[in-house]
């Protein structure tokens, strides 16, 4: 358990609740029920091994909190997933009744193995990401996102290019999955990427592909191969160069597959907004 203002509200709520669900006990020292309470909650967190985070945000030094979350009557309890408000509840329940809201909260051994795994991931510990998310997927095997994030951290994640063992563990984790998992633009892209992988190997070196298209620049093929190149290392800003191109020139090559890549490398580069951005506005200028 620890205290928030409204200064660490931000760090200690919102963020570490895309980890872990995080339970929000506002109160002030006054509060006969709020001193009743809380002690109850700080015995559920131990007991419960760590499976939600609990803070306390004292109601009366930070009024900001308690008015933007509508805070009328103390102790309130609010609880946060995801990095928003999900559940809550007014009063001192009964331990009873608080498990019966954290039953409901919290998530299964699944769930719970794969959150593991981000948190691992994100501390750079992809060997541990990966036995996570495998515990995951042995928990539930129709947990399609698990399914996703160990193709990512094999795809993505690991020091490139990924070994032959890595590339089959993720295509069988893509292919293990339902039907709503393969409709998901997650699994397209990492689909393009694992091909890319593959077709990499079989390609020419990167100055041998980009003099091809320097001196043949209306070759469609030598700029495709050289995109498949570009999504292989990582370079996506590139790689959508040389498939905007392919458009801009033959919309409809290769069946169409130029426009698909194209999105799926969108997908793939989320995590840099500014370059999906643009080149979501420069595709569409090129279609219309």
């Amino acid at each position: 358990m620890i205290e928030v203002s409204l200064n660490t509200f931000e760090r200690e709520v919102i963020e570490a609740s895309r980890q872990l669900p995080v339970l929000v006990d506002f109160w002030a020292p006054w509060c006969g029920p709020c001193r009743a309470l809380g002690p109850v909650l700080e015995r559920l967190e131990v007991a419960l091994a760590g499976r939600f985070k609990l803070v306390k945000v004292n109601s009366d030094d930070n009024p900001e909190l308690s008015q933007q979350f509508m805070v009328r009557s103390i102790p309130y309890v609010l609880a946060f997933s995801d990095g928003n408000p999900v559940d809550g509840f007014i009063g001192a329940l009964p331990e009873g009744q608080i498990r019966q809201f954290l039953d409901r909260l919290l998530p299964g051994s699944s769930e719970a193995e794969r959150r593991r795994a981000h948190q691992l991931a994100g501390a750079g510990d992809f060997p541990g990401a990966i036995a996570a998310l495998q515990k995951a997927i042995e928990a539930d095997a129709d947990n399609d996102e698990a399914k996703l994030d160990l193709a990512d951290v094999l795809l993505n994640r690991l020091p490139s290019p990924p070994d032959t063992q890595q590339l089959e563990q993720a295509d069988q984790a893509l292919a293990a999955l339902g039907p709503r998992g393969q409709a998901d633009t997650r699994a397209a892209a990492l689909r393009t990427r694992l091909a890319s992988l593959r077709e990499a190997a079989a390609l020419p070196d990167l100055a041998t592909l980009r003099a091809q298209v320097a001196a043949h620049g209306s070759d469609l093929k030598a700029r495709s191969a050289l995109a498949q190149r570009y999504i292989a290392d990582g370079d996506h800003e590139k790689a959508l160069e040389e498939l905007l191109e392919i458009i801009r020139r033959d919309r409809h090559y290769d069946g169409g597959a130029a426009r698909q890549s194209f999105l799926s490398v969108l997908e793939l580069a989320a995590g840099q907004p500014a370059l999906v951005s643009e080149y979501r506005k420069r595709l569409s200028s090129v279609l219309n």
